[in-house]
């Protein structure tokens, strides 16, 4: 690879840091409780959290259904450690709510993780813990918002990670569609979202202060509608029909490539080499796509799969390899930094998904340890202060891109101390 043949010592040098103990990345204090799926150890890959036997489903299940959310996460420390885990309530906005546990959970406030595997046959040597909600330690009971806090050794301010999760309680019903924007400046680049609430079941006096309504596109959280309010009011019917509010940057289709097997090179993969004790998959260099034709193909909108062609149980035996991804620009941000961007970095910007520019070759380039599998991402532009990413930059906006949406309507009648989720859609723009 390009990479590895002009810093060899620096590869080798990594690579033998990768096999060994990862350092927390914000100190061994944790005083402060991000409300959101985020990582706080550079040793901890892989969290995912999804509905039992689909992969691909938001973390959202029926409450007092036999449905169940399967969570796992990688620990590259390969040994094993003493992991708990508690549950909290929120309210509609992702903050804590004033419940005390005994309101909304049967079970043990505080449980540990003790369903762990060692990683077999694989050069980058990890543990596996998982566990399933509810379980027999702990059930939620009400619906709403859920924060998964998991730390080490009971101390609750060593927190591993965190990971959000909903409970339905269906009593409305949602109708949705995704069109083609009626205003002039976002008719080429947007999509519109138009929706109704039907609420036969529940009576709702005043939608303003009772209704909570959020709309995420994909697994995306920055760029997420909040606290919508409604432009129609009728019997038993809400309507939301904004022509600005409701309208999202259409982006582009993702990006992908495929490391389930190493042993030949896929689509966009330039070269797999082994070095330093682990394998290297360096991509086909990356384009700007902002003024190229749309050009229409499967994917699955930001997610990514563990898979190993050669293996009978990924989550064990898929291994971890170092992806090299390359982006040419000519000159660097000096405004911003360039991250890359999906469910492969929690939607979220850490220090180990920013790319950072090389000005020999006039690129961003960044190397990330990620498990055997199919991914998509995108390249993103986060600007100095700015909270929500732009990728018009590196994607391009095409209105007639296939997209994931998915609404989540919350109700919190006079009197009631939470929000209780009522109904949740996902809505595809191709639908």
């Amino acid at each position: 690879m390009q990479n590895v043949r002009a810093l060899p010592g620096v590869f080798h040098l990594f690579a033998a840091v990768i096999l060994s103990a990862f350092p927390p990345a914000y100190g061994n204090s944790y005083t402060s409780l991000i409300y959101e799926d985020y990582v706080y150890r550079d040793n901890i890959k892989t969290v995912r959290m999804h509905a039992k036997g689909w992969e691909m489903s938001y973390p959202v299940i029926e409450l007092g259904s036999d449905d169940a959310l399967v969570f796992s996460f990688d620990d590259l420390d390969a040994d094993v450690k003493n992991y708990q885990y508690r549950i909290i309530h929120c309210n509609a906005d992702w903050t804590r709510s004033s419940l005390f546990p005994s309101d909304y959970m049967d079970g043990f406030y505080e449980n540990q993780i003790d369903n762990y595997r060692f990683s077999f046959n694989t050069f980058v040597p990890y543990t596996h813990y998982s566990l399933t909600i509810p379980n027999f330690d702990v059930s939620p009971k009400l619906p709403g918002n859920y924060i998964l806090k998991v730390y080490e050794d009971f101390d609750m301010e060593n927190v591993v990670l965190t990971r959000r999760f909903m409970i339905s309680d269906p009593v409305v019903h949602i109708h949705a569609r995704v069109h083609r924007p009626q205003l002039t400046q976002h008719y080429h680049t947007g999509q519109q979202l138009t929706f109704n609430i039907l609420h036969p079941e529940i009576n709702i006096t005043d939608p303003h202060s009772e209704l909570f309504v959020t709309v995420m596109q994909n697994g995306r959280t920055d760029n997420s509608l909040i606290g919508i309010t409604p432009m129609f009011i009728r019997a038993r019917e809400i309507v939301y029909e904004h022509e600005e509010k409701l309208v999202f940057p259409a982006g582009n289709e993702f990006r992908n490539f495929d490391t389930k097997s190493l042993r030949y090179q896929t689509e966009f993969i330039r070269n797999i080499e082994f070095s330093g004790g682990i394998n290297h998959v360096e991509l086909q260099t990356s384009h700007s796509r902002h003024y190229s034709r749309y050009f229409s193909h499967h994917d699955i909108n930001g997610r990514y799969l563990i898979r190993n062609e050669e293996g009978r149980d990924p989550s064990i035996d898929a291994d971890y390899v170092m992806v090299w991804f390359t982006l040419p620009w000519d000159v660097p941000f000096d405004n911003g930094n360039v991250y890359l961007l999906g469910e492969l970095s929690d939607w979220n910007f850490y220090h180990w998904n920013m790319m950072e520019y090389n000005h020999d070759t006039r690129a961003y380039e960044l190397g990330m340890l990620l498990k055997q599998g199919y991914y998509n991402y995108q390249f993103a532009f986060l600007e100095d202060g700015a909270s929500t990413a732009d990728l018009t930059f590196f994607e391009g906006n095409f209105f007639e891109t296939e997209n994931d949406y998915f609404i989540k309507v919350y109700h919190r009648p006079p009197g009631s101390r939470f929000d209780r989720l009522v109904g949740t859609l996902r809505v595809n723009s191709r639908n």
